[in-house]
């Protein structure tokens, strides 16, 4: 595929409708905003997708669970702009056992029929936030929560809306990590790590993001102001009868958790695309008791998220790294068959990918 519109030019720049892939891929959800990614490329535009244990948060997600989803999340999004290009994604997860860190091999595959459903969640990428803000009590349509279950489905998960009772046991969990959470140094640090403000960090949860404090903690997201005195969030009314999901994935495994982030993004842009809010309640998945409370013994199903719908004011986007910062490409080099990080791979031919040219539109 050398030539085409696709390759990787000779001085390792990106060719346009590639960077925007990239650039989609890093618009990806991820806990404390902390995208644990690295793409890798050929000279063909082959993309190996790598989890960054470096900037896994030891504390709430030790095992890599939240990593490895905001990856998959990643997957998604390289997958449908990909379509929207009128590409269709060839797509291996964990493709080489020897190297644990590659999370998938994403190919530009053949041409093929841009369909208005690819159009829809291309769209709803740079438009997707965490919103921590209050909801209205508006309730969601039926069709529209068939349609977020749909989307789970069709990634392999389940998406299940809680009746009221099971949604403040939920919320009853949530509200008991969120506080166990608080008291513990390690965490505290953690949390201090990711929500330190610097001049031009593009990492992290940035103030504006943090949304107010729900009353009487009715809603109890996470609070990113814990450490942060100076940016106490102020008190607000949340809705009386919130609107929870459970996304579960069918098995545990780190492919399951890859799985589980591609239906987790299907679900949030196509909320997105229906103009409906979203917010990730994470906490009692970060602790194993907690977490096992939300398993169905009966299927043996895991939970992968929790996520609150709604329709809301709007939120304030967060931060994204640059992709010279995410992405390596090969410098120089012709293509010799060898993926970046696979065995034979030689990393002297590779580079980070240099700024986008001036003149890019």
């Amino acid at each position: 595929m050398t030539g085409s519109p696709w390759s990787v030019s000779a001085s390792g720049h990106l060719p346009i409708p590639l960077r925007h892939c990239l650039e989609a891929a890093v618009a990806a959800p991820s806990i404390h905003n902390s995208q644990p990614w690295r793409f890798r490329l050929d000279a063909d535009g082959v993309i190996d997708v790598y989890v960054d244990h470096s900037r896994r948060l030891a504390v709430v997600d030790p095992r890599g669970r939240e990593a490895l989803i905001s990856v998959g999340a990643a997957v998604f999004n390289l997958r449908v702009a990909m379509l929207a290009h009128g590409r269709a994604p060839m797509v291996r997860l964990l493709p080489a056992a020897d190297h644990p860190d590659l999370a998938a091999r994403v190919i530009v595959g053949p041409r093929t029929r841009i369909t208005g459903t690819a159009r829809l969640l291309a769209h709803a990428i740079p438009l997707r936030r965490t919103n921590r803000r209050p909801f209205d009590e508006t309730p969601l349509p039926r069709e529209v929560l068939t349609d977020l279950a749909d989307a789970a489905s069709v990634e392999g998960g389940t998406l299940v809306q809680v009746d009221p009772t099971v949604r403040d046991a939920v919320l009853g969990l949530v509200r008991t990590a969120e506080l166990r959470r608080r008291n513990e140094p390690a965490y505290q640090a953690e949390l201090a790590d990711w929500t330190a403000q610097a001049n031009g960090r593009s990492d992290g949860i940035p103030p504006e993001a943090y949304g107010p404090w729900s009353a009487m903690e009715a809603v109890p997201l996470r609070d990113f102001g814990l450490i942060q005195p100076g940016r106490r969030r102020a008190v607000r009314t949340f809705e009386i009868e919130p609107t929870i999901a459970l996304l579960y994935s069918a098995g545990d495994s780190r492919e399951d958790w890859l799985r589980a982030g591609q239906a987790l993004e299907r679900t949030l842009l196509t909320a997105t695309a229906r103009s409906v809010a979203t917010t990730l309640m994470t906490q009692p998945l970060e602790i194993p008791e907690l977490r096992e409370l939300i398993a169905d013994p009966r299927t043996g199903w895991q939970p992968q998220a929790i996520i609150r719908f709604g329709y809301g004011p709007p939120s304030p986007p967060t931060p994204r790294r640059p992709l010279e910062e995410v992405t390596e490409v090969p410098a120089m080099a012709p293509a010799t068959g060898a993926r970046a990080g696979a065995p034979g791979a030689d990393r002297h031919h590779e580079a980070m990918v240099p700024p986008a040219p001036a003149h890019r539109p």
